[in-house]
């Protein structure tokens, strides 16, 4: 079948988004696209971490970019800061969101092909 007829065939289906799927696609790799934030997602997998934990675990990123980031993937809602005023100094820990939590297997995936291909 030629790509024109598949495309034909795709966009007849009901069950398929057509467009719109590109769309959402295309923002979902812009958003993850970004540099430095699969790397950022991937450290925050295991655990909340703090701001100076995840600058430690990330070689080469900086801290005006790492708080630049940490905010777009809030703004996002993959990521969330979480808190802590029972102690002094306050302290925030970086946490992934439920949203953030589902992109785990895509990551896992992509080390593993990683490992892999490297």
């Amino acid at each position: 079948m030629s790509q024109a007829g598949l495309e034909r065939d795709l966009d007849s289906d009901p069950g398929h988004a057509g467009s719109v799927l590109c769309q959402e696609f295309r923002r979902a790799a812009e958003v993850v696209g970004r540099r430095w934030v699969v790397e950022i997602l991937w450290t925050l997998h295991e655990e909340p971490l703090r701001f100076m934990q995840i600058r430690r675990r990330v070689p080469g990123l900086s801290d005006r970019l790492l708080s630049q980031r940490l905010q777009e993937l809030e703004r996002e809602g993959l990521v969330e800061r979480e808190v802590d005023t029972s102690s002094r100094p306050v302290r925030v820990a970086y946490t992934l969101t439920t949203w953030g939590r589902g992109l785990e297997g895509v990551l896992r995936q992509l080390h593993e092909w990683a490992h892999q291909w490297a």
